[in-house]
């Protein structure tokens, strides 16, 4: 099977990376699924050879449907799952509704956990690679983002832990620790009416955090999207590297942490953040009143 064509699932590839993942992977001659909830945004895909695929991610159903046409097509191989779809959830810890973190939790953690339960074996039968779209948040917790922070931090976990179970087979894994890039996925809800941050000084620090990856000279997706398939291309270890740091400053947000106390990372973030009078307008308040 060594002259076979190589094949490719990208989920998430409605928009943003997993779109331009899809096409750089078609243009470096790899057979393409995309998979996404909705295929009409997939449609310009097809003139690159890509095929697209409804996929729901959080359904066993449906990507038990996607693990069949994977075997009826290519034999029970599959090279690359890239596991990029992802939601996000710029909501303060304490506003949080359970259906909110319930779904970005399915979204981000548990979904690549279920199309690795099920596509793993096709990928240990190519010997081939299974990556990630990790965030720098969740290296560097960002401040109204402590669910989606946690969310990645969790799949950052799961895949160090998933590449030493890989190891026997020949599985190489790719964690991508993503910096700024220019997508779609900012979450643009407003703070909740009756919550403690419902006051004048959050509207600066939340508009902020939402607009935080525009302001950041971010990359585009087209250009992290070459970074990945050449990452991929590139790993023929299981020794290799895991984490790999793509995207606008994400290099800097990881060394920040390695080599500056937290307490200090804290204070960048709360300056970066706009935070400053929100933290002595709710200083004051409640040294003075108790919270209900």
């Amino acid at each position: 099977m060594s002259d076979r064509k190589k094949i490719v699932l990208v989920t998430g590839a409605s928009s943003g990376i997993g779109h331009a993942t899809a096409i750089e992977f078609a243009q470096k001659g790899f057979k393409v699924y995309a998979g996404a909830r909705r295929l009409e945004p997939m449609e310009d895909l097809k003139q690159y050879g890509v095929i697209p695929i409804q996929l729901d991610v959080t359904s066993n159903e449906s990507v038990l449907k996607l693990k069949e046409i994977i075997k009826h097509d290519n034999g029970g191989y599959l090279d690359v799952l890239y596991n990029n779809a992802g939601q996000s959830c710029t909501v303060p810890a304490l506003d949080i509704p359970d259906d909110w973190a319930q779904r970005c939790y399915e979204v981000n953690v548990f979904a690549p956990m279920r199309l690795v339960r099920e596509l793993g074996p096709y990928v240990i039968n190519a010997q081939g690679c299974i990556g990630f779209t990790g965030s720098v948040s969740g290296v560097v917790p960002f401040p109204l983002s402590s669910v989606y922070s946690s969310s990645k931090a969790a799949i950052h976990a799961y895949a160090a832990g998933l590449r030493i179970e890989m190891k026997p087979f020949n599985v190489k894994i790719l964690n991508f620790v993503t910096g700024g890039v220019k997508t779609h996925i900012a979450d643009t809800r407003s703070i909740p009416k009756g919550s403690i941050y419902d006051i004048p000084e959050m509207e600066l620090p939340l508009k902020n955090r939402q607009e935080m990856a525009k302001k950041n000279n971010p990359i585009s997706a087209e250009a992290y999207a070459k970074q990945v398939v050449n990452d991929f291309i590139n790993a023929k270890s299981v020794d290799g590297s895991l984490n790999y740091y793509r995207g606008a400053k994400s290099y800097l947000l990881g060394w920040l942490l390695f080599w500056c106390p937290r307490f200090i990372v804290e204070k960048i973030l709360i300056s970066k953040f706009k935070l400053v009078p929100v933290y002595d307008f709710f200083q004051h308040k409640y040294s003075k009143e108790k919270m209900e």
